[in-house]
C-alpha cells in the first residue's frame, strides 16, 4: 500500500500541468443538441441534474464534426460506475480492464465511462497497458485518449465543445494526429496503429509525419495483442466502407503482414488478387447503402484462392475430392488461428459457403432442387457469381443458377435438360444381368446424380 503511495504521489508530481481546454460555441462548430440521438441527450441530462459532468465523447463529436451520421454515442461523466449504475434501471456494469456501464434506451445502448487517469498503469515488457482501473479528472481522460480528434467533448446542455488538444483544428486540416509522443503510445496499444489507418481512410484524414514515422519499425507489436481483439479490430477496419483503401494503406505501412498471414501469397496471384478486390469492392458499396454485410462472407472471399490451391494440391496427390476440400478449409482456417480468433459461427459460416461452391458444378437429376434448398444458398451463389468475375469460372456457372433458381417449374424442367459446358454427360449405369435360373428381378438403375 505505501509503495503504491508513493507511485501515486511521483508520478502526480512528473505529470505536467494540464493544458487549458477550448471552449468552442456553438456558432463556430454548428451541432445542434438535437442532432444527437434522444438516448444520449437524457443519460447527459440525468448525470448533470445530479451534480456530475457528463459530456458525449469521441468518435460521435468527430462524425458530426466532419458531417457523418454517428452510428453509436459514447459519453464520459465524473461519476462513479456505481453511480451511474444507480441513476438508471435499465443499466449493467461490464468490463475488466476498465468498467463501464451500458445504458439501455428504447432500441440504443450508451456506454457510459467514467473519466480517466494514465496512473498506476500495468503493463507488460513491452510497454502494452494491461491494466490501467483508475478513476481521474477530464483534463486527464482527454490525454489518455489516442488521437486528438477522439478528444472532444460536448455538452448537451450548452452546445459547447471541450477541446484539449486541438482536435476540432485537426479536422478543419484533414489531419489525423496523435496525443503524446507516437512510439510511447502504440507500446501501451499496438492496436492503435490500425487505427489510425482506418480512420485515415474513414475520415479523409492524411496522418500526421509524426504519428506516421515509427508505424512500419513498430508493426511487430502486434504479435503481442490478443488474437481476439486483433480479429475485432480488423473486422471494423473491412466493414468500414472503405476496405479498398484500408488495405492499400495496411501494405503501404507494413501492416499487413501478420493480420492475413497468407494475404501476401494471395495478392501475389494475378486471379486472387483480382478476386479480392472485387470482394471489397463489393463490401465497400454494400456498407455505403446501408445494406447487410456478412463477416464470413468477405473472410471466405479473403481466403479462397489459399483454400483452391490447397485443394488442387490435394486432388493432384490422389485424394478424393470431397475430402480434401474438408482438409483444405480446416488447413488454411487453423493457419488464421494464431493472429486472427475468427469466432465459431463465423467459422461455420465460412465453411458452409466453401462447401456448397462443388455442388454448383451438378446440374442434373435432384442436385439442382436440394441445393436452392441450402440455407446458406444466396451467399454461395454471390460467392461463385464473384467467382466467375475475377475470371477464375464461366461467368455461364452462376448465370445458368440464377435462371434456374427463378424459373418456374416446366423451365427449370429445360434447363436441366442442357448440356452445362463445364460439366460432362451423366453417364448411366450399366444394368446387371440376371443369372439364367434366378427368380429373382433385375434392379432398377439407379436414378442419375
Amino acid at each position: 500500500m505505501i509503495r503504491k503511495l508513493l507511485r501515486k504521489v511521483f508520478n502526480r508530481t512528473a505529470t505536467p500541468p494540464a493544458p487549458e481546454p477550448a471552449l468552442i460555441p456553438v456558432e463556430q462548430h454548428g451541432i445542434r443538441r438535437d442532432q444527437l440521438s434522444p438516448a444520449a441527450r437524457k443519460v447527459c441530462a440525468v448525470l448533470q441534474e445530479h451534480g456530475h459532468k457528463a459530456f458525449v465523447v469521441g468518435g460521435a463529436v468527430r462524425d458530426l464534426l466532419i458531417g457523418h451520421p454517428p452510428k453509436d454515442y459514447d459519453v464520459a461523466t465524473s461519476a462513479t460506475p456505481e453511480e451511474v449504475r444507480g441513476l438508471f434501471r435499465r443499466s449493467r456494469v461490464i468490463g475488466r480492464r476498465f468498467k463501464i456501464v451500458h445504458v439501455m434506451s428504447g432500441p440504443e445502448t450508451i456506454e457510459v465511462s467514467t473519466f480517466r487517469a494514465s496512473q498506476d498503469a500495468v503493463t507488460d515488457e513491452h510497454g502494452r497497458v494491461l491494466q490501467d482501473n483508475v478513476f481521474g479528472t477530464q483534463p486527464e481522460d482527454a490525454t489518455r485518449r489516442d488521437f486528438t480528434v477522439n478528444a472532444l467533448y460536448y455538452d448537451p446542455g450548452t452546445e459547447t465543445i471541450v477541446d484539449y488538444h486541438h482536435g476540432v483544428a485537426d479536422i478543419q486540416q484533414k489531419t489525423l494526429r496523435m496525443i503524446g509522443d507516437p512510439p510511447t503510445r502504440y507500446r501501451e496499444d499496438p492496436v492503435r496503429m490500425l487505427r489510425a489507418v482506418r480512420l485515415g481512410a474513414k475520415l479523409g484524414l492524411t496522418l500526421d509525419p509524426a504519428a506516421r514515422g515509427p508505424i512500419r519499425e513498430m508493426s511487430v507489436l502486434l504479435e503481442n495483442v490478443p488474437a481476439a481483439r486483433l480479429f475485432d479490430e480488423m473486422l471494423k477496419l473491412l466493414l468500414s466502407g472503405h476496405a479498398v483503401k484500408c488495405l492499400q494503406q495496411l501494405r503501404e505501412q507494413g501492416l499487413h503482414h501478420g493480420l492475413l498471414p497468407l494475404l501476401d501469397v494471395i495478392l501475389e496471384q494475378p486471379m486472387g488478387e483480382r478476386f479480392v478486390w472485387l470482394s471489397l469492392e463489393n463490401t465497400d458499396e454494400r456498407v455505403r447503402q446501408d445494406k447487410p454485410v456478412s463477416p464470413g462472407f468477405l473472410f471466405a472471399t479473403l481466403l479462397w484462392h489459399e483454400v483452391l490451391a490447397a485443394w488442387e494440391a490435394k486432388k493432384r496427390a490422389g485424394e478424393h475430392p470431397q475430402p480434401a476440400l474438408f482438409a483444405a478449409m480446416d488447413e488454411v482456417l487453423d493457419a488464421q488461428a494464431g493472429k486472427l480468433a475468427i469466432t465459431r459461427r463465423i467459422v461455420g459460416d465460412i465453411k458452409e459457403i466453401w462447401a456448397l461452391q462443388p455442388r454448383f458444378d451438378k446440374r442434373s437429376g435432384k442436385m439442382p432442387y436440394r441445393l436452392l434448398e441450402q440455407p446458406r444458398y444466396r451467399a454461395a451463389w454471390d460467392f461463385l457469381r464473384l467467382r466467375a468475375q475475377s475470371g477464375e469460372i464461366p461467368m455461364a456457372v452462376p448465370d445458368w443458377w440464377d435462371r434456374f433458381a427463378h424459373a418456374g417449374q416446366d423451365d427449370r424442367e429445360a434447363l436441366l435438360t442442357e448440356a452445362p459446358a463445364t460439366e460432362a454427360p451423366a453417364r448411366k449405369r450399366r444394368r446387371r444381368r440376371r443369372k439364367p435360373g434366378s427368380g429373382e428381378s433385375a434392379p432398377a438403375p439407379a436414378e442419375a446424380s
